[in-house]
């Protein structure tokens, strides 16, 4: 057997997020075996020595360090997976790819088009190997979806909707700052959201549907102030709890996307959906193995929407797993994001969404934040991804 080419990961981040990836990493050497290169979790960062010594021992990671700067400094590094707050994506990874790491960024890139920019022009600076999490592409049923009307099945495509509703921070008690509510502050996240919810949103339709070129939006924060963790005092809450907007596709569509973290009894509930001149799909997030459709070239004595199961082996990524019939998980997104990322070291392929592309869902994101705050209609300048 040949051996497998290593590509060491230091993991800069012990949250959710970490977590999630650090499974993708050890979960592709038994479904993705034929993969010439193989991760090996070699150090984890966090500023708590003795919170990220535990991590390390739980994953499995050799080595820890407090300084994510160390991180870099490392020879026995190749890989920096960013999974921090949004306020440090750019420093970390404009320092990464100034020391030629391949980087592996959670999403959304950066909080401004200003930063997510710096970052592209480093790593195309530096030619490294770059890609952001932007998870909800590879699970199989929305893969499918996007296969679907690249097929041309859909015809023309008129409408294009999304939502992604949660509700954990109705309390006014919830505070805003500090590690667990850093998405509530807007220093460290950049927006509310815009940049955590409906950039999945954003990622995923541009994907599928191209381009958006101009958008129009509502923001809402219904609680004004807020306890912040890290200075104990009240503050103005500077992030937007709700957000809607409506848009153009460059293809002519329209769209309309909502995010809120104020639908009480939503905890996640992504959902898209996509009309066209010959047939509709949908999808949710809450039956993320199902793909539903309607076909109107069907009879119409059996005309009406069905409901595909994806779970077999000629369907995306199914092929990998268990038998038709039987599903995964959220946690699989990363496993394939991870098996993608090693599949493009060998083929040379960029592995998307790239940072170039995550900079697109930036422009929508920053376009929507500024439309909701000046009342007017805003070009997001974003390009096809």
């Amino acid at each position: 057997m040949t051996p497998k080419k290593e590509i060491r990961i230091g993991l800069i981040g012990t949250g959710l997020m970490g977590r999630t990836h650090t499974n993708g990493y050890k979960r592709i050497g038994d479904f993705f075996p034929e993969l010439e290169y193989r991760p090996v979790l070699k150090v984890v960062c966090s500023r708590n020595a003795e919170n990220v010594q535990k991590f390390a021992d739980q994953w499995g990671y050799e080595s820890v360090e407090t300084d994510w700067r160390a991180v870099i400094a490392r020879d026995d590094v190749d890989a920096i997976d960013i999974c921090t707050p949004n306020d440090s994506h750019a420093e970390i990874a404009i320092a990464a790819a100034e020391a030629g790491k391949m980087i592996l960024c959670e999403k959304p890139l950066a909080r401004t088009v200003a930063e997510a920019q710096k970052m592209v022009d480093a790593v195309e600076k530096a030619r490294v190997k770059n890609t952001v999490w932007y998870n909800y592409r590879r699970v199989p049923a929305v893969t499918l979806a996007k296969q679907i009307v690249d097929s041309g099945k859909l015809g023309k495509i008129f409408h294009y909707r999304a939502n992604f509703l949660q509700d954990w921070t109705i309390s006014a008690d919830v505070p805003q700052g500090g590690t667990g509510t850093w998405r509530m502050d807007v220093d460290a996240a950049g927006s509310g959201v815009t940049g955590d919810l409906l950039a999945h949103c954003i990622d995923t339709a541009m994907w599928i549907n191209g381009a958006i070129t101009d958008v129009s939006a509502v923001t809402e924060t219904f609680i004004k102030e807020r306890m912040h963790q890290v200075t104990g005092k009240v503050q103005s809450v500077g992030i937007d709890d709700a957000c809607i907007f409506h848009c153009h596709f460059e293809n002519g569509s329209l769209g309309l996307f909502e995010a809120t973290r104020y639908a009480r009894g939503h905890k996640a509930l992504y959902t898209l959906e996509i009309n066209g001149e010959h047939a509709s799909i949908r999808w949710d997030l809450h039956d993320m193995n199902r793909l539903e459709y309607f076909d109107h070239n069907d009879e119409s004595v059996v005309r009406g929407w069905r409901s595909i199961l994806v779970t077999d082996s000629d369907q995306p990524y199914m092929k990998r797993w268990w038998i038709p019939g039987t599903i995964i998980g959220y946690e699989h997104t990363f496993v394939h994001q991870a098996a993608d990322f090693f599949q493009s070291l060998e083929t040379g392929e960029p592995c998307a969404p790239t940072f170039q592309d995550a900079l697109e869902t930036q422009k929508v994101c920053e376009a929507v934040i500024d439309s909701a705050n000046s009342k007017s209609w805003k070009d997001t300048g974003a390009k096809n991804i």
